[in-house]
């Protein structure tokens, strides 16, 4: 269960109905996502390793964190490492995430909070879960995302943003069946809080049984819609989506005249579907990707190991 919830869906501001003559986007794909094991080897979601790279600019990884209900002395996090490239998110739907950097900054995070950082031209960085939480033991679960920086802004300064639970911006569906949790971007006229180097729009919804999610989406941006929880259908093909599973919108770059508003998606629930959508502008821009390094070429990616390994990221904190 998501930690933000609302009990009068109604009493929100609500999308705009759906209009007749609108296009719909049609899915271009459904993916199953692989997983795998992060940091110190909590379980993750790769949620877009299964989809061709052209179609995801300007994200570089998604991965769901859990969802896992971790016995005393089971909770694990990430240890010191750098970045340098692009912006980091983390969205905590359940749990807690302590985080440090090597600029002196940190906090935490939790249940519906976001950790929004701009790497930049480079830091060290720690997330982990709070020493009480590994004594006892308790339930983690959230996602991570890597946004891609123009070659123009990947050595900007590294700067934080904490956006707690209460700042995003919640929507209504227009008849009352979906909450929408608005974390950055805009969504027919709404502007969730999170600002972003890169132009894109992320939000987490939640689906009722038999409802249906109809949104106003960006002529000029990708989409792609990952399942948290549950199962159901997408785009008005209704092609069947389950947990774990990500659709791949089309209609970005195969029409002359783009304009910025006039297309929908679509997604429907069977029964309750937790799920993060996002989409953006694409860079276009060739992607060097090593490790915790997203450049624009091989030489860019050498020059970041060796900052790294000569300390010019940033140095650890003394405990």
């Amino acid at each position: 269960m998501p930690a933000v919830t609302v009990e009068n869906l109604l009493s929100l501001p609500r999308l705009p109905e759906p209009v007749a003559g609108v296009q719909d986007r049609k899915v271009l794909a459904v993916e199953t996502a692989p997983s795998g094991f992060e940091g110190e080897g909590f379980p993750v979601r790769r949620a877009l390793a299964a989809i061709k790279p052209e179609y995801l600019d300007p994200f570089v990884m998604m991965d769901q964190m859990g969802e896992v209900d971790y016995a005393a002395g089971e909770p694990k996090g990430t240890p010191w490492h750098p970045h340098r490239g692009f912006e980091t998110v983390t969205y905590m739907i359940d749990g807690v995430m302590e985080h440090l950097d090597s600029n002196g900054g940190g906090g935490t995070i939790t249940n519906g909070d976001t950790q929004w950082m701009t790497a930049g031209a480079g830091i060290l960085h720690k997330e982990a879960p709070p020493e009480w939480l590994v004594q006892q033991g308790g339930l983690f679960h959230g996602i991570q995302l890597w946004v891609n920086l123009p070659g123009a802004k990947k050595m900007i300064a590294p700067k934080y943003q904490d956006i707690g639970s209460t700042s995003v911006a919640l929507l209504s569906s227009h008849d009352g069946g979906a909450l929408v949790r608005l974390i950055a971007g805009d969504l027919a006229g709404n502007t969730g809080p999170g600002s972003t180097q890169t132009p894109i729009t992320l939000l987490h919804a939640t689906i009722s049984p038999g409802a249906r999610l109809t949104m106003p989406w960006r002529s000029d941006f990708n989409a792609l819609a990952y399942v948290l929880s549950g199962r159901g259908t997408v785009g008005t093909e209704r092609r069947p989506l389950v947990s774990g599973q990500l659709a791949v919108f089309d209609g970005f770059g195969d029409r002359p005249g783009l304009t910025t508003a006039g297309e929908t998606i679509t997604l429907s629930a069977k029964d309750t579907m937790e799920v993060i959508i996002l989409g953006g502008r694409p860079i276009g821009e060739p992607v060097a990707h090593y490790g915790p390094f997203v450049m624009n070429t091989r030489a860019e990616l050498v020059q970041a190991f060796e900052d790294y390994q000569a300390g010019r990221l940033g140095s650890i904190p003394a405990a």
